[in-house]
């Protein structure tokens, strides 16, 4: 199978081959998960020509009676090979109840090396964190970067391929349809409803799906907007959508658990004390927003300009805050090894003194030395610079190596 590498996780994992741990990568459904697995065993054939790899995907008819960790069991007693090194991969592994155990047993037995996907964050809070708490380690994939949607569709780096970018978002099997008019949104509200019943509704257990969808095209129209659950709720009623903010919390938590909406909490710059009341949300990926409320250029420009930032910081492994410096605002502040960098986002900016000052006056006040940026969707960087603050297009932000590891 001819694969596009993704260095960007493959290399965080491939250290941790033959460690003692399980690796699990998590990630929203159709993100390239399987893919990265697929990656990591023909390395492992390459340097190991007599590894003996067991590969199950749960998503195969061919294995849809492992339902349960005995079932599992049964059907891994006899492929493991004595005098050869063992490799165990299992694919959405959510799908088999009780799979914690069966990794424990295998783990604790060192009869092979392990490694498994999930599209539920369940799986470390709960399942995993139970049953092999310190025993395991997790990689976060992401739908693709700029860069890799570059390389996935062979476009150069220009302009245009940065607004194709915004547009139809960065789920790896799009190269297979090609980004023709609205085509693509045909097969990304596909992967929409599937994340919806499978990873959302069936599995935690939502009754109410016309809220839920509500709820979900609330959130697309205001991608980044500082909101709480109360504001929602208030919204919904004058929708005639009767829903508690306790139970639209808990709906927010069920999107965010399958890793389709990312909630971002204000932080405050200097301490970075948490503020729990109050937060934004982005997508995981820009073309399934898209896809449930419509692709609006105008409209809706700086919403995917700023989703768009949010997501290269978290490619990058930033852990990331809303800053909040008494009543101002920082949109982004990204934590990495002990480093800070901080982002404001808006549309354009120009030579304007007054725009400049506007753009980069929140910046101004943070009192370290950590990079600041503003980012715009300029087709060129400016150059203005304020006390070390840099003005950078999008395109330059998101292949820039100062950002990357």
């Amino acid at each position: 199978m001819n694969l596009i590498e993704r260095p960007i996780y493959t290399e965080r994992i491939i250290p941790f081959i033959n460690k003692q741990v399980i690796k699990v990568l998590t990630g929203q459904r159709r993100v390239g998960k399987s893919y990265v697995l697929l990656q990591l065993m023909d390395h492992i054939r390459h340097t190991d020509s007599k590894a003996n790899i067991v590969y199950i995907n749960m998503e195969l008819d061919e294995f849809v009676a492992i339902k349960t960790d005995a079932a599992l069991n049964a059907y891994l007693k006899d492929k493991f090979a004595k005098d050869k090194n063992n490799y165990f991969f299992i694919d959405e592994v959510q799908e088999v109840v009780g799979f914690e155990r069966s990794l424990r047993s295998l783990l604790a037995k060192n009869v092979c090396d392990i490694y498994c996907t999930g599209s539920n964050a369940n799986m470390l809070s709960g399942e995993l964190a139970t049953h092999l708490s310190g025993r395991y380690i997790a990689f976060h994939i992401h739908s693709l970067s700029y860069d890799e949607f570059k390389e996935f569709h062979q476009l150069e780096n220009t302009f245009d391929t940065v607004l194709k970018y915004l547009r139809y978002g960065g789920m790896p099997f799009l190269p297979n349809i090609g980004l023709h008019e609205d085509l693509p949104f045909e097969y990304l509200r596909n992967v929409y409803f599937t994340i919806l019943l499978k990873d959302v509704v069936a599995r935690e257990n939502i009754r109410n799906v016309s809220f839920l969808e509500n709820l979900i095209i609330y959130l697309a129209n205001n991608t980044g907007s500082l909101f709480s659950a109360n504001n929602i709720s208030k919204y919904l009623k004058s929708q005639r959508v009767d829903m508690s903010p306790q139970l639209t919390i808990n709906y927010l938590r069920s999107l965010s658990n399958a890793f389709f909406v990312h909630k971002v909490v204000r932080a405050e710059i200097g301490g970075l004390k948490i503020f729990e009341i109050g937060e934004k949300y982005y997508f995981e990926d820009i073309g399934l927003r898209n896809a449930i409320v419509g692709f609006n250029q105008r409209a809706d420009m700086h919403k995917l300009l700023e989703n768009a930032v949010y997501l290269h910081l978290i490619q990058q492994d930033y852990q990331v805050f809303v800053g909040k410096m008494n009543h101002k605002e920082v949109d982004f502040v990204g934590v990495r090894n002990g480093t800070k960098l901080y982002v404001q986002v808006c549309l354009t900016l120009d030579n304007d003194e007054t725009t400049a000052h506007r753009e980069f006056g929140n910046l101004l006040q943070i009192e370290d030395n950590y990079p600041k940026y503003v980012v715009t969707l300029n087709d060129v960087s400016t150059g203005i610079s304020k006390e070390g603050i840099i003005h950078i297009n999008l395109i330059d932000f998101l292949t820039t190596d100062k950002i990357k590891k």
